[in-house]
C-alpha cells in the first residue's frame, strides 16, 4: 500500500459514507476525548477522525501529560498508546484505574509494537478495548460503538427521519378545493 492509500484508509477515504450506516451508534456530539501518543502523526490523524465525527479532542504526547489532562479535564474516552516516553501506557492505565475520579473513564489501548500487543493481552489492567496500529476510521468507529452498546459511553440521540411537508399554502388550497367539490 502506498503512503497516500495508508492515509486515505486512516481518514476514511472514499468509503467513509458507506461506513456511516444508520445502524451505527455514536457517542454524543462534543464528547470529550483524549488521544495519547508520542507520534505527532497519529495524534493528528486520530484527532482529525474523532473531530470529523463531532467529538472534542485533546492530545498528549507522553504519560505525564496524559495523567495531568485526564485528571484536570475528565475526558469521556481516552485512546492511550502503550509505548510512550517516560511513563508507559500500562502505568498510565493503572494510575487512572486507581484514582476514583478517573476510574470510570473508558480507555482504548493502541500499539503497533507486536510485543506490546502480546503484553497487553497477558497483563490486562482494565482497558476497555485495544486497537492495533495501523488502524482506520472503521476500527475507531467500531470501538466507540462497542463502548456505547456496552453502556460505557452515552449514546448520541437518534435523529428522526426528515419528512417532506408540503408548504402550508398548497395544503390550504387542497383543503379548500376539496371542500368546494
Amino acid at each position: 500500500m502506498n503512503g497516500m492509500g495508508f492515509f486515505k484508509r486512516w481518514l476514511g477515504g472514499a468509503d467513509a459514507s458507506a461506513q456511516q450506516s444508520e445502524g451505527r451508534r455514536q457517542a454524543p456530539l462534543g464528547t470529550r476525548m483524549l488521544v495519547v501518543d508520542d507520534s505527532p502523526t497519529i495524534c493528528a490523524v486520530l484527532g482529525r477522525m474523532l473531530e470529523q465525527d463531532g467529538y472534542a479532542v485533546q492530545k498528549a504526547a507522553d504519560g505525564e501529560r496524559a495523567l495531568e489532562l485526564a485528571k484536570a479535564e475528565l475526558p469521556e474516552l481516552i485512546f492511550l498508546d502503550i509505548v510512550l516516553p517516560g511513563i508507559n501506557g500500562f502505568a498510565v492505565l493503572r494510575t487512572l484505574r486507581h484514582d476514583p475520579r478517573t476510574a470510570h473513564i473508558p480507555i482504548v489501548m493502541i500499539s503497533g509494537n507486536p510485543q506490546a500487543t502480546e503484553q497487553f493481552y497477558v497483563q490486562r489492567y482494565g482497558a476497555d478495548d485495544f486497537l492495533k496500529k495501523p488502524f482506520g476510521r472503521a476500527e475507531v468507529q467500531a470501538s466507540i460503538e462497542a463502548l456505547v452498546r456496552a453502556g460505557r459511553l452515552a449514546a448520541r440521540p437518534v435523529e428522526p427521519p426528515v419528512v417532506a411537508v408540503p408548504p402550508v399554502v398548497e395544503v390550504v388550497h387542497e383543503v379548500m378545493t376539496g371542500m368546494a367539490a
